[in-house]
């Protein structure tokens, strides 16, 4: 069978933005950043513009052999019908639709066993015996969960801004660098689909004022209790754990700090999943030959 008959687009996508790359046989031949999928805070139509405005024309070229979507938000057969639709629409071509969580595990792990964590603007863990995921804790999305995440860090800086609890000279610096109000930062996360974004962009203020207690402080309590409401319940002694996402490389220092602290191996950290799911899925065209 020949290489270009294995040719497909691969998708990584989180609500801040989403990496594609096509793959003809085991050869990156095109690759773009676009804007962030979620079904959940986007509809079928808003999706199809996206994809069908910001991606380069050799998107669309031919047919491919299969599109493969890793996204935020794919987790249910109703969200993951809303992304299909929107993809077959656009490529006219077979589609896979899997979860962020999922994308993780193979890009992370490949065909090993062991943990998989997202820490971007949302937060996720599973535990993947290598070919599947057994066990995940729910991550309970940026109001009711994600500890660890950009959005949960931004949501509890913003509120000790607002209340005057962080301390005064970030506060104005925040607000200068930021051009912010309290009335702006209202609207941003009351009167906006991107409040989770929004959030997680608002977060990194706090990366560049790690030498700061009050700074560090929040983002090292704030990955504890990923560590301590999700990471905990697994069977972590036995197994590797790698790392995904924005939060895990910006505060990498402190990610490892915190898993020396728990007992815990972090084999790998890394920006984004794509090198491994290029890979995964390179290792599994091999095996199909």
């Amino acid at each position: 069978m020949s290489a270009s008959q294995f040719a497909k687009v691969i998708a990584e996508s989180s609500s801040t933005h989403s990496e594609w790359s096509l793959i003809d046989g085991n050869n990156v031949v095109a690759h773009a950043v676009i804007s962030g999928i979620n079904p959940y805070f986007q509809t079928r139509r808003e999706i199809s513009h996206i994809i069908r405005l910001e991606l380069p024309r050799d998107f669309f070229k031919r047919r491919w052999d299969r599109v493969l979507f890793y996204g935020a938000g794919c987790s249910t057969p109703e969200r993951k019908k809303i992304v299909e639709l929107s993809l077959v629409a656009q490529f006219k071509t077979p589609v896979t639709v899997e979860s962020d969580l999922v994308g993780a595990a193979h890009g992370l792990l490949q065909h090993d066993a062991g943990l998989a964590c997202i820490l971007g603007t949302g937060s996720n863990s599973c535990f993947y015996d290598g070919e599947k995921i057994t066990k995940s804790v729910t991550a309970g999305g940026f109001i009711l969960g994600d500890e660890g995440s950009g959005s949960s860090m931004g949501r509890i800086f913003l509120s000790d801004v607002l209340k005057n609890l962080a301390p005064r000279d970030l506060i104005e610096e925040f607000y200068a660098v930021n051009k912010a109000t309290p009335a702006t930062i209202m609207d941003s996360v009351y009167n906006n689909s991107n409040a989770n974004q929004n959030l997680h962009n608002y977060s990194f203020f706090l990366a560049d004022h790690l030498d700061n207690e009050y700074a560090r402080e929040l983002v090292t309590n704030e990955i504890k209790r990923f560590f301590d409401r999700n990471l905990c319940q697994y069977d972590y002694k036995e197994y590797p754990i790698c790392f995904v996402g924005s939060v895990a490389t910006r505060y990498s220092e402190i990610l490892l700090q915190v898993a020396y602290s728990y007992n815990m191996n972090v084999k790998k950290i890394v920006s984004d999943s794509m090198p491994g799911l290029v890979a995964y899925h390179s290792i599994s065209l091999n095996s199909e030959k």
